[in-house]
């Protein structure tokens, strides 16, 4: 008999960064109250669903069905929580078992720890049920077991998936480094196959390795069940497994895939130039059953000619030198990718998977889409591109294009050419750098004062505050002229133009509200470094881009040693010197939306919390109580602040001394204190000057988007004086 449909909760994990995908993808299979956390999707529905998610999720590794959650308040709770709950209701002794535990904590920081203790509790109740106990079996387990402590939270859950779901069973030999297959498809479903397949594309992947892109591609196009091939599932000796519901999903999945291999006729092509790579991946493509579908040859990816087709998705994930020392030999294969795309592929569209966005610039191709994942633990890129003209073309074309003298107003024509001018010096600068935001201009022309920032294919544009002796008809006409500039010179950029308009306004409203319209969130580089930045919501990004070279210096000096980061804002400094090798970060301010949004640049990196804290508290405070020392600060206070949240007024020029000092309280003896402030008549405190060794090394955090505004920001390297005399 079928189970009764009843609704309970359930919970799918995938890689990070596809939980969104992997949330619209269970929706579409009937899932309700979807919630997105990290790296999974909470949901309710029947076990009708769970089963349908397990066979026909192309996205998840897991599907799990929580069964007991609990605060860990002390170490003994474990067992004896573990111990109530009644597992001879899912198995019995005879049955193997494996537990997964997951997660550290103060009182379980040992992960195999952990698994022993909950092994022992459920051995001792189905011993005490039964009589006899279960064995363990971590390879190949009847019965495999979930538990995951977070923040400390403990969550226990049966896996009714069984082995991780990317595993489809097609995969029988591989090439170097093949990524995940439901990687694969988030990559494809990223890139537009869905759509593009209903509309006869073709589907082409020139460094196919494996071809596990060519062969997931396929699988969607026959409506061929990711995990059609599995022996078993997690649920398979599960003592609540409803065999004859599981057999008509598996008997519909079957039916559904003859009917789409003979219906599929479009074009798969593999390419390779390892031949012996394709000798696996003909094995996985004879069986995933579709030999007939794929076709696979040998071929370098300079011997590319005219695509086979008029219309298609050309898909690769090329190599990009995880080791040092490998990115050099790799640039001639992503310059021969990017001309044969712009020789061969017009009309098509094009997605390059990558771990090194330094080496996706050698396309000389521009993304219209770029997305974050994960392969494994390396951040990754997904670049789409739609346009296959190169770069460095449309770039001379719109430099050598005239402003339109009939269209443009004087003024206008004046900053476009300003802008035109400003990126030509930045153009061989941002080739050899290693970040994909940069300031174009910065009120160059003082009538027309804004400051107007590149964020990877967007454009931020922020009004100075116009002085008193400007009227407000003369600051708007002025603003509209810029308007027309940024239009004109943006005119091939994909991504949206974002205004911060400042406006004198009377009662409460100081500033006109910035978002009129959705939020504008993406993530750009910087070195190594992600981070999350927001273009429409706040006055501020959530990278302050005149400080990269601030950041850099910081994860140097902070190399294997402590850093505090006080006013952390979204901790962007924090973030360059845990990946720069900081032993330890605390990262300070009030703001919970401040500290929300650096915990995600933490998570983006996949820094943990187990060396690198956040800390909400008025920082003025914190530091008359806190007695830690600390071998590098940084201290970035805002120029101004009457926050309700504070007990005092902050004026930096007023506090700045007392605020250094307590600063250098809490500084190691040999420690190095870095103060930053954005108030342009900065002077240093006399007697700061006199108890510290500070030197202002301001000319040295410029770098070249910035030189032409030396003003924009102070930088002071403060330390203990050696002696006093």
């Amino acid at each position: 008999m079928s189970s009764v449909a009843v609704d309970q909760a359930w919970l799918a994990t995938c890689p990070k960064g596809l939980e969104q995908l992997l949330a619209q993808e269970l929706q579409a299979l009937g899932a309700e109250s979807t919630k997105e956390t990290v790296a999974a999707v909470h949901f309710d529905g029947t076990r009708e669903l769970a089963y349908r998610a397990c066979l026909w999720s192309r996205l998840a590794n897991r599907i799990l069905m929580p069964l007991h959650s609990f605060s860990l308040d002390e170490e003994d709770q474990l067992y004896q929580e573990c111990l109530d709950i009644p597992w001879e209701e899912h198995f019995s002794h005879e049955q193997t078992i494996a537990i997964d535990f997951i997660g550290t904590s103060r009182l379980v920081d040992n992960t195999m720890y952990g698994s022993q203790r909950v092994k022992d509790a459920i051995v001792d109740r189905i011993r005490r049920e039964e009589g006899e106990r279960p064995n363990v079996d971590t390879k190949n387990p009847d019965i495999r077991i979930q538990v995951r402590q977070h923040k400390g939270q403990v969550t226990v859950s049966l896996d009714i998936s069984g082995e991780s779901l990317h595993r489809r069973g097609y995969r029988t030999g591989q090439g170097s480094a093949p990524i995940k297959e439901n990687l694969a498809a988030a990559l494809l479903i990223r890139a537009g196959w869905p759509e593009m397949m209903k509309d006869g594309a073709a589907l082409l992947d020139p460094m196919c390795g494996s071809a596990t892109l060519i062969i997931e591609g396929a699988m969607m196009a026959a409506d061929i069940a990711p995990a059609l091939l599995r022996e078993r599932f997690g649920f398979s000796d599960w003592k609540q497994h409803d065999q004859e519901l599981w057999q008509s999903i598996f008997d519909e999945a079957e039916q559904r895939k003859t009917a789409g291999l003979e219906a599929l006729e479009l074009d798969f092509r593999g390419y390779d130039a390892n031949p012996r790579v394709l000798e696996f991946a003909t094995l996985n493509i004879e069986k995933a059953g579709l030999d007939e579908h794929i076709r696979l040859a040998h071929k370098p990816i300079d011997q590319f000619g005219k695509a086979t087709a008029d219309y298609g998705l050309l898909i690769t994930n090329p190599p990009y030198g995880e080791r040092l020392g490998d990115v050099d030999g790799l640039i001639p294969i992503y310059q021969k990718l990017g001309s044969v795309l712009q020789k061969n592929f017009q009309g098509w569209k094009a997605a390059v998977f990558t771990g090194n966005v330094e080496l996706g610039r050698e396309t000389d191709l521009t993304p219209t889409k770029q997305y974050q994942l994960f392969n494994g633990t390396i951040p990754c890129k997904l670049l789409v591109f739609t346009d296959l003209t190169s770069r460095s073309a449309k770039i001379e074309e719109r430099l050598n294009t005239p402003a339109p003298a009939q269209v443009l107003t004087e003024g206008a024509t004046m900053v476009l050419n300003r802008l035109i001018k400003n990126q030509r010096k930045l153009n061989k600068w941002l080739n050899k750098t290693d970040t994909s935001c940069y300031r174009v201009y910065d009120a160059d022309i003082p009538e027309y004062a804004v400051a107007i920032d590149i964020y990877e294919d967007s454009v931020h544009v922020q009004e100075y505050a116009p002085p008193g002796t400007i009227e407000d008809r003369v600051a708007r006409e002025r603003f509209a002229e810029v308007k027309q500039a940024v239009k004109e010179f943006a005119s091939e950029v994909e991504g949206r133009i974002h205004y911060k308009e400042r406006r004198r306004q009377k009662g409460d409203n100081q500033y006109q509200k910035f978002n009129e319209g959705p939020s504008d969130t993406m993530v750009v580089y910087e070195g190594e470094a992600q981070f999350e930045a927001n273009l429409s919501d706040y006055l501020d990004t959530g990278l302050f881009l005149d400080h990269r070279p601030v950041r850099r210096m910081v994860a140097e000096l902070a190399k294997g040693k402590s850093l505090l980061n006080l006013f952390c804002y979204t901790a962007a400094v924090s973030v360059q010197a845990a990946l720069g090798g900081a032993k330890s970060t605390l990262s300070i301010d009030m703001s919970n939306t401040y500290l929300d949004w650096a915990q995600r640049n933490f998570d983006l990196n996949k820094l943990s919390d187990k060396n690198h804290h956040l800390l909400r508290a008025d920082c003025l405070k914190w530091l008359e109580t806190d007695s830690e020392k600390y071998d590098v600060i940084f201290l970035d206070p805002p120029t101004f602040s009457n926050s309700k949240k504070m007990d005092v007024v902050l004026d930096v020029q007023r506090d700045h001394g007392d605020l250094i000092r307590n600063s250098m309280a809490k500084l190691a003896d040999d420690g190095v204190l870095i103060f930053s402030n954005n108030f342009r008549k900065f002077k240093m405190d006399e007697l700061t000057l006199r108890q510290f060794d500070c030197e202002n090394i301001t000319p040295q955090t410029l770098d070249m988007d910035f030189e032409r505004n030396p003003r924009i920001h102070n930088v002071w390297k403060i330390t203990r004086r050696s002696s006093f005399g």
